[in-house]
């Protein structure tokens, strides 16, 4: 083969590798859009809309595959993977508010890098959520969602392989544990001051 066609050939290969790298780009900036208003949605507790903002963000990502297959530069160039955890990440949060079980990366049709880091991202994300359930009276609330984070958090550090197969969990887990110190301690003082003012109010002089 002349040099000529070997260019030819590496240069026709290229142009399909990008023409696919553009329409996935485009894709994975709607499922990461998708993803973000599906988690807002549970934070409202609208958890019918949340529902099917997640379900069409499953849909994005396996067209988002379809468009990558045959393509490994595209494929695992990482873009896939972040928007993939973006969709983990509002899955998981709507299955832990609701008291669902988690899904599976299969069930969700992910990679496991997205699907171990984004489950870490939902239990810190789960924070505002248990704030939340702290304003307003809901101790034992915010209590099954500090256990959830907390096995999450014991669960993931297991995975104690290569920063380089795990995506980097070790800093979502880092960043995880400093959620969950900060989450126990604001449970923990509200507990008491509930506590103590139901002391006071027992005691209190009729």
């Amino acid at each position: 083969m002349s040099w000529e066609a070997i260019v030819e050939g590496c240069k026709s290969e290229m142009e399909a590798a990008h023409t696919a790298r553009e329409a996935v780009l485009g894709q994975t900036r709607k499922i990461i859009q998708t993803s973000s208003k599906c988690i807002r949605h549970v934070h409202r507790k609208q958890f019918v809309e949340a529902k099917n903002l997640l379900e069409e963000a499953q849909t994005l990502v396996r067209h988002t595959r379809e468009l990558a297959s045959g393509q490994p530069r595209v494929l695992y160039a990482g873009y896939i993977q972040d928007a993939e955890k973006e969709m983990v990440e509002a899955a998981a949060l709507l299955a832990m508010v609701q008291g669902q079980p988690f899904p599976s990366p299969q069930e969700l049709g992910v990679d496991l890098t997205s699907y171990l880091n984004g489950m870490g991202e939902a239990a810190s994300e789960a924070r505002r959520y248990v704030l939340d359930e702290m304003r307003q009276g809901s101790l034992a609330e915010a209590i099954r969602l500090l256990g959830l984070m907390e096995t999450i958090y014991d669960d993931l550090i297991t995975f104690d392989f290569p920063d380089s197969l795990t995506g980097g969990l070790r800093r979502t887990c880092d960043a995880l544990r400093a959620v969950i110190e900060r989450t126990r301690s604001d449970l923990t003082l509200t507990t008491l001051q509930q506590d103590l003012l139901a002391e006071l109010r027992r005691t209190r002089p009729s």
